[in-house]
C-alpha cells in the first residue's frame, strides 16, 4: 500500500468516480490511475468500488471505510511535509484558497501581491464557488483556508477567524426611479423592484429572505448569479436592481450605476478565514489570514492556530474601516 495509490481512490471518490477526471487531478493517465486501483484492491483482498461494466458505479461498504482513513493518512503526511518545510524556512510551495467570487475578485488581489512579493516562489490557486460549498471542500482537503461570509453567527468550522465586518447595498441605473427618491430606501422599495442578486439569496435560510419575511414581503428574484460581475451586467441591462457586498464595486462602474445604502435594512456580513485545526499551515498561509486580520495580534492568532490557546476575537473592523490593501486605518 503506498501514498500514491490512497491518493488515487480519494481522488476517484471525489470526482464522482469519473475515472478520466480524477486521473486529471492527480495528474496520472486513466490506465495508470486504474492500474494503482486494481494493485490496490488486490492488496486488500475486497473491492473498493463496485463495477457497471467498464464504469464505477458505486462505493462499497468497506471502501468507504479505506477511503475515510486514506483521507486521514493523506492529511498527516502533508502536515508532515508543512512541518518540515517550515522549519526549513522554505519558501517554495503552493496555496489553495477557497472563496466566494466577490471575496476573490474585490479582496484578495492586493493580499495576494503582497504574498508574492515576499514568496515568490508559491503557486497560488483560488477558486471561487457558492458559499454552500467553501466549508465541505475544506473538510474534504480540497484547500488551506476557506474565506466565507455569514450574517448573524460564525460559520460551523473547526476554527473560524473574523476578518472584517460589511454591509450589503442596492445598485441601479443611475436614472432609476430608486436612485431619485431623495430619501433613505426602505425595505418595501426594494420588495416592489425585481431582483439581481447572488445566488445564495435563494436558500429559504438567507438572511435576506429573512430579513424580507420579516418586512411582511417575499423577495421577487429576476436573475441570480454567483459572479457579482455579473449582477452588475444584468442590472445594466435593465433586468432588476442589484443586492450586492458594498466591496464588489470599482470606481469605474460608478459611471452608470448608483449605490444606495441599505443601512438597517439587511442584517450586516462578516467575512471569515475556515480553517481546519488537525492541520498543519505553511507559513506563507499565516502571512494570508494575518494580512486579511490586521486588527489581530500575529502571535496571538499562531498560537491559536498551532492548538496552543483557544480562540478570543476581537470585534472585527468595519470594511470602510480598511485601505484598498486591507491595512487597518480607522479605529472603529
Amino acid at each position: 500500500m503506498t501514498l500514491t495509490q490512497l491518493r488515487c481512490i480519494v481522488a476517484i471518490a471525489d470526482a464522482g468516480l469519473n475515472i478520466t477526471l480524477a486521473a486529471e487531478r492527480v495528474h496520472a493517465t486513466q490506465p495508470g490511475l486504474s492500474k494503482q486501483l486494481k494493485q490496490l484492491e488486490g492488496e486488500l483482498g475486497f473491492q473498493i468500488f463496485l463495477r457497471k461494466g467498464k464504469s464505477l458505479d458505486a462505493i462499497t461498504a468497506g471502501g468507504r471505510q479505506v477511503i475515510e482513513r486514506a483521507r486521514t493518512i493523506l492529511a498527516e503526511a502533508a502536515n508532515i511535509r508543512a512541518l518540515a518545510a517550515n522549519l526549513r524556512s522554505d519558501v517554495n510551495g503552493q496555496l489553495v484558497i477557497v472563496t466566494t467570487h466577490t471575496q476573490a475578485r474585490f479582496v484578495l488581489p492586493p493580499v495576494l501581491a503582497a504574498l508574492k512579493r515576499r514568496f515568490p516562489e508559491v503557486g497560488i490557486r483560488i477558486e471561487p464557488h457558492g458559499d454552500a460549498e467553501l466549508v465541505e471542500l475544506l473538510g474534504k482537503g480540497a484547500a488551506d483556508l476557506a474565506i466565507v461570509s455569514t450574517a448573524g453567527a460564525a460559520p460551523a468550522a473547526e476554527l473560524a477567524i473574523p476578518l472584517f465586518r460589511w454591509e450589503r447595498v442596492i445598485v441601479a441605473p443611475r436614472a432609476h426611479p430608486l436612485a431619485a427618491l431623495g430619501r433613505p430606501l426602505r425595505i418595501d422599495d426594494i420588495a416592489a423592484q425585481p431582483l439581481v442578486s447572488y445566488e445564495s439569496s435563494l436558500a429559504a435560510e438567507s438572511s435576506l429572505r429573512r430579513a424580507f419575511a420579516a418586512a411582511g414581503h417575499v423577495p421577487k428574484f429576476a436573475v441570480t448569479a454567483r459572479d457579482a460581475d455579473l449582477i452588475k451586467t444584468y442590472v445594466r441591462a435593465g433586468l432588476g436592481v442589484g443586492i450586492l457586498a458594498e466591496m464588489a464595486f470599482a470606481d469605474e462602474d460608478l459611471v452608470d450605476l448608483r449605490v444606495l445604502p441599505a443601512d438597517g435594512l439587511l442584517p450586516t456580513c462578516t467575512a471569515w478565514v475556515v480553517l481546519r485545526r488537525d492541520r498543519v499551515l505553511r507559513d506563507y498561509a499565516l502571512d494570508v489570514i494575518a494580512t486579511l486580520a490586521p486588527h489581530l495580534d500575529r502571535r496571538d492568532l499562531v498560537r491559536v492556530v498551532q492548538r496552543a490557546a483557544e480562540p478570543d476575537w476581537p470585534s472585527p473592523p468595519h470594511w470602510h474601516q480598511l485601505d484598498d490593501r486591507g491595512r487597518l486605518v480607522r479605529a472603529a
